[in-house]
């Protein structure tokens, strides 16, 4: 293998050491230690706390605010910690692990920061995402080549060593300084200059696997970034030589104590919930079949779902459901007024069509023209007249009155702001009055996609949603409701929109299967397929504004037929909003209460928290709703419909584990790794962050950029957190089996399973609800209260209780 060859292959076996960071502005929620996922959770996060820094596990506080709140069950953690080998009694062991975590932080590396600082300097420039007005020059030829050609104008940049006169290739770069260490060196020495800056080669990382717009126009890799370090290390005389890690590998005791803490904690929530599910469970085995209900909506499984779900169902017949936010659509989507075309799917799938929008009535795209080039054309005068160095200032004098008054408004009033600027929209119809999305097929491409769907895919798709939902019976009306949420002077808008449409709104995604479904083509291909949707069922798309709790549908076809329904339905599900916005401003401390509280603060630009996002997740629940439907679960499960009776094959269930529930725990991660060190996983306070190349945000005015979620989205106070730091607790409602198999053809998730980086729960519906809970190697434990009951599953070794 050649020098070139060998370098690359070194640095793509160290990149697993920082996680992927996609731009803000199409956030992804990912597990920040998702290279460490192949090995034990304890030792993948003191291998990291080693290379990035990070601490692995919730603080001794939190442990106590926990144990206070009587969130960790004193009996299981008894329990625990004696199986664990501990007899202190907690109080005591707690300050055992305060006083090992006293000890003092090392110097910094000086040259080390000088490197950071030029690199983030010119990587912000670089990297920039179209807020700049003057671009670096030079960026079509790449981040390496650029960088050459600035780096003698910069005065911080050294004259000596590799740097001063930089090869013509990155590899030959690297090379030069790699030559006086051996070959075996060279994996760490990757590693700890990719850990150095972690925000930054996890969005080089992520952007070169994309291969988006913005890396064609710009390449840039993490070879021609390692090249650029690694020649100011030289030029700056820095020791590169890798540091030594322990001599054998793996937790040390004060982790081995905190995750017997964590892991009792987790096993409090989980034990109530599983007890739940299973006596549920068994009530359906008494209930009669419900008739057909007035309307069916479904949901994203998004935690945030779970509370509007119960109030819409509290509020008349209907039945709600939960399925992937994306429904299923793996597509590329262009709005009619967008600039560039957006991934429309989860970030493990790759989109596979390209579907865009037409208009379709011309009067409503006239007015929807007029006022938009308006508005347009109004941003970029003044965006003109605030950057040109000779309007400027003229331009703050004759505007600064308007600018006080409409602050003072933003401020105070942003509630009734918010009602004035809502009838200004409502002037300007959007994109779905008077557009239809191309779904059909057209033989034609947007680039490597397809655009539209051909009539197989789309009767692949429908039937799919259907089957994995486990459905049967079908309402005159189905709502698909997509998700956004509504926010003001928000960086991190995206991360409070769908995940599992890669931080963009659902409501399109929504549109596309409803309009599937109405097709009466597909349903012919549904009914070969064993699915018989009446004739007098419509499908109808909306969106769930998660901050307020508004469901806007998207009901321009419906016919009059279904008029009577669609109005109850509309009148219902305001009803189901006024009872859900208090539980849900309840949780904000805010100034208000109800429905206007939730307006105010998605209205108000000074908000650091307009909403709770996903904070508080910790369960993701697989089953039908009826497991469900009578249980306040707070917020803090992700539900997936799921009837393991009509799932022959389980297939169903294995696209399930396998998407959403991947997916699910990845969400899970980013939250608990953004809470236990929010400095490091994170991204410190909103108040002392600044945006930065439309990419991300810094921590001050430079360095880093923060990879993970900000304190307002995680912590009640400034120490204590209203996110419990827990792994997720998976429970399926199937047979144990069954669920065993999906095991056996995965192994990557049960390569998760046994390295602890979520757990899972059997509820199975043939042997009277019973639970079993997943230990390790497909071995599983009673959890239920009848300790002789043992899985009936020749795949399945039991152990023994504990």
């Amino acid at each position: 293998m050649s020098t070139e060859n060998t370098i690359h292959e070194r640095i793509d076996k160290a990149a697993s050491t920082v996680g992927s960071l996609w731009p803000i502005h199409s956030f992804v929620t990912a597990n920040p230690l998702s290279g460490f996922e192949n090995q034990p959770f304890g030792e993948a996060v003191e291998q990291a706390a080693n290379l990035l820094g990070g601490r692995g596990y919730p603080s001794v506080e939190t442990f106590r605010e926990a144990l206070e709140r009587g969130q960790i069950d004193p009996g299981i953690l008894d329990g625990k910690l004696a199986e664990a080998g501990y007899e202190d009694d907690p109080d005591v062991l707690l300050d055992r692990m305060a006083e090992a975590g006293d000890a003092g932080e090392t110097a910094a590396d000086t040259a080390a920061d000088r490197v950071d600082r030029v690199l983030s300097k010119w990587l912000s420039a670089f990297l920039d995402e179209g807020s700049a007005n003057w671009s670096m020059p030079n960026r079509e030829a790449g981040f390496y080549t650029a960088f050459s050609e600035v780096a003698r104008y910069d005065a911080e940049v050294p004259d000596k060593g590799v740097v001063s006169d930089l090869p013509e290739t990155p590899t030959e770069a690297i090379g030069a300084v790699l030559e006086p260490h051996a070959e075996s060196q060279w994996v760490p020495i990757f590693e700890e200059q990719l850990a150095a800056l972690p925000g930054w080669a996890g969005f080089i990382k992520q952007r070169a696997e994309d291969e988006g717009p913005w890396q064609s126009a710009c390449p840039i890799t993490l070879a021609g970034y390692l090249a650029v370090r690694l020649a100011l290390l030289d030029g700056f005389g820095a020791d590169i030589e890798p540091s030594t890690g322990p001599d054998s590998p793996g937790p040390g005791a004060v982790d081995e104590l905190a995750e017997t803490f964590l892991s009792a904690w987790e096993a409090s929530y989980r034990t109530g919930l599983v007890e739940s599910v299973a006596t549920e469970g068994r009530s359906l085995d008494d209930n009669e079949p419900s008739g057909r209900p007035d309307a069916q909506l479904v949901f994203c499984i998004d935690t945030r779902s779970e509370i509007i779900r119960r109030h819409i169902e509290a509020a008349g017949d209907y039945e709600t459901h939960g399925y992937a936010g994306f429904f299923g659509i793996p597509m590329e989507y262009r709005g009619y007024d967008a600039d560039v075309s957006v991934d429309a799917c989860p970030p493990i799938l790759e989109p596979k069509h390209h579907v865009t929008e037409i208009p379709t009535d011309r009067d409503t795209q006239t007015r929807h023209d007029r006022w938009s080039s308006i508005r347009e054309a109004t941003g970029q005068l003044i965006e003109t007249l605030e950057a040109n160095a000779a309007t400027a200032y003229g331009y703050v004098e004759a505007a600064g009155s308007g600018y006080g008054l409409a602050l003072a408004g933003r401020t105070l009033v942003p509630g009734r702001l918010r009602d004035l600027f809502g009838a200004a929209d409502a002037a300007v119809p959007d994109d779905h009055e008077f557009c239809d999305q191309i779904v059909r097929h057209q033989h034609t491409y947007a680039g490597d996609l397809p655009v539209g769907l051909t009539l197989e895919e789309r009767v692949e798709y429908a039937a799919t949603a259907f089957e994995l939902m486990g459905w049967e019976t079908f309402g005159r009306l189905v709502v698909f409701a997509g998700h956004a949420s509504e926010t003001a002077n928000n960086p991190y808008d995206a991360s409070l929109d769908c995940g599992a449409c890669a931080g963009n709104p659902g409501g399109p995604n929504a549109r596309v299967l409803a309009s599937i479904c109405n097709d009466g083509a597909v349903r012919d291909g549904l009914r070969d397929r064993g699915i018989d949707v009446p004739e007098d069922t419509v499908f109808v798309a909306g969106q769930h504004n998660t901050t307020t709790d508004e469901v806007e549908l998207y009901d321009g076809h419906v016919p009059e037929s279904h008029a009577e329904g669609l109005e109850r339905l509309r009148v219902d599900l305001e009803t189901a909003r006024a009872n859900a916005a208090p539980e849900r401003a309840a949780d904000m401390n805010g100034t208000g209460s109800g429905v206007r509280e939730t307006e105010r603060r998605a209205a108000d630009w000074a908000q650091t928290r307009p909403e709770w996002g996903l904070a508080g997740n910790a369960a993701f629940v697989i089953g039908p709703r009826a497991l469900t439907e009578d249980l306040n679960l707070d917020g803090r499960s992700f539900l997936h419909s799921y009837d393991w009776s009509t799932d022959l094959d389980g297939d169903a269930l294995e696209a399930i584990m396998t998407g959403p529930m991947v997916v699910t725990q990845w969400i899970n991660a980013q939250y608990y790794f953004s809470t236990v060190d929010n400095s490091v996983y994170g991204s410190g306070s909103k108040v002392t962050q600044n945006p930065v190349g439309n990419i991300g945000v810094y921590q001050g005015n430079g360095g880093d950029l923060m990879t993970g979620l900000p304190l307002q989205s995680l912590m009640a106070d400034a120490d204590v957190p209203y996110h419990q730091p827990l792994r997720l607790s998976t429970v399926v409602h199937a047979p144990v089996g069954r669920v065993t198999d999906v095991l056996v053809d995965h192994e990557k998730l049960a390569e998760l399973l046994d390295n602890g980086w979520l757990s899972l729960t059997v509820v199975d519906p043939i042997q009277n609800h019973r639970a079993f809970h997943y230990e390790q190697d497909l071995e599983w434990s009673s959890a239920s209260v009848e300790p002789e009951v043992q899985p009936e599953t020749p795949n399945a070794p039991v152990v023994a209780d504990d």
